[in-house]
């Protein structure tokens, strides 16, 4: 997945090394602000409003982006040319493989549907109550991976596969009645969903996100790999289903490395690399010194 797992004994260190840096910072108020920040003590309730909240203006603002189908319809076409000309236009094939498997098809349309929420929310709380000093920065990059998703959203509207004119991709949650589907125009999701929101794919985006969370953090051998096996899933899910071109999920991993690069930015290390523990407040700090937490 790109990054290495995290040994008991490195993060031995970097406790000791993270106490060092709060002692720094706490010593040096005048630098207080060009250092790098350190994750602080997460709180519960916070975070529950913190998520609420944040999911609410991202879904206000993704539905909000007008409703350009003719735009979207021709930025689909010009997707589905550029693949073409790549040779890797194989959307329409995976597509129609997948629907000759009736229980397949129908597994992946409610893996679609929930997997996408509950994989990212599980990751979330393991985090919170196992990696409470990690949680913060992880945060980070999942949230801002998502608010630079809302520029694609707006700016470039994208009929999913599924939705495009004058081809013969196979809704697949609409022949097969799948519940929380998108398809149809009248559903209650449909009708709080922007259809056109579909470059980049967040399915991959957090898929990802997961993934390298999970392997990297994680102990035991299987579930390292059930992380890892866990976004190749997911971008088979979404070409198959015709809800994504595979640009899309290239799109997504590029809004995601723009999420751990400001998290590294901010805080000064790779989010994995920072201590498992939030170190006390007062460690080492000399006697009277003024508690700060940037």
């Amino acid at each position: 997945m790109g990054a290495t797992s995290i040994s008991p004994s490195d993060e031995r260190v970097e406790a000791d090394v993270s106490v060092t840096d709060r002692h720094n910072t706490l010593s040096a108020p005048g630098r207080r602000f060009s250092r790098p920040r350190l994750p602080a003590r997460p709180r519960i309730w916070f975070e529950l409003l913190l998520i609420a909240v944040s999911y609410a203006i991202y879904s206000a603002i993704r539905n909000a982006a007008p409703d350009r189908v003719a735009d979207a319809q021709k930025h689909a076409r010009w997707i589905w040319d550029l693949q073409g000309h790549l040779g890797l236009a194989f959307e329409r094939s995976v597509n129609h493989a997948v629907e000759g498997v009736t229980w397949l098809v129908v597994t992946m349309n409610y893996y679609y549907a929930t997997l996408h929420f509950v994989v990212t929310i599980a990751v979330l709380v393991w985090l919170f109550r196992s990696h409470p000093g990690r949680y913060g920065p992880t945060r980070l990059v999942l949230f801002v991976t998502t608010g630079v998703a809302l520029i694609g959203y707006y700016f470039f509207p994208l009929a999913p596969p599924r939705l495009m004119e004058g081809m013969d991709f196979i809704d697949t949650a609409s022949v097969h009645q799948t519940w929380g589907s998108l398809s149809a125009e009248d559903s209650a999701m449909a009708s709080v969903s922007n259809q056109y929101a579909a470059m980049p794919s967040m399915h991959i985006g957090w898929s990802v996100w997961c993934g390298i969370t999970i392997a990297v953090l994680a102990r035991p051998l299987w579930i390292k790999l059930l992380g890892a096996l866990y976004p190749v899933a997911t971008l088979l899910v979404i070409v198959a289903t015709a809800n994504h071109f595979w640009l899309d999920a290239v799109g997504g991993l590029v809004c995601l490395g723009v999420g751990y690069l400001v998290s590294r930015l901010w805080f000064g290390r790779l989010c994995y690399r920072l201590p498992r523990e939030v170190p006390p407040e007062n460690a080492e700090a000399p006697p009277g010194e003024a508690k700060a937490r940037a």
